[in-house]
């Protein structure tokens, strides 16, 4: 199983991502070693969806990171928050 998660960083922005072992990376990002997130520490993970191959979540990461994904995530995953 892999998934796509969606972390709120410190400063209030979303930070996307794809594992295959959530736990481990959600740690990862809150121990600080996670380059991309480490200093806008701490971080919340939001929401994450579940897929069944790394291909359909890499396909699913690229597309919440487009202005259409974002607005699909704002819309359908935390309604009132800004993404």
């Amino acid at each position: 199983m892999w998934y796509v998660y969606f972390l709120r960083l410190h400063n209030g922005d979303v930070y996307v991502g794809s594992t295959n072992d959530l736990r481990r990376r959600f740690e990862s990002h809150q121990s600080g070693q996670v380059t991309s997130t480490k200093a806008y520490l701490p971080v919340a993970l939001k929401a994450y969806i579940a897929v069944e191959t790394e291909a359909n979540a890499r396909q699913l990461e690229q597309y919440f990171k487009t202005g259409s994904g974002k607005a699909f995530a704002n819309k359908r995953f935390w309604q009132t928050e800004r993404y």
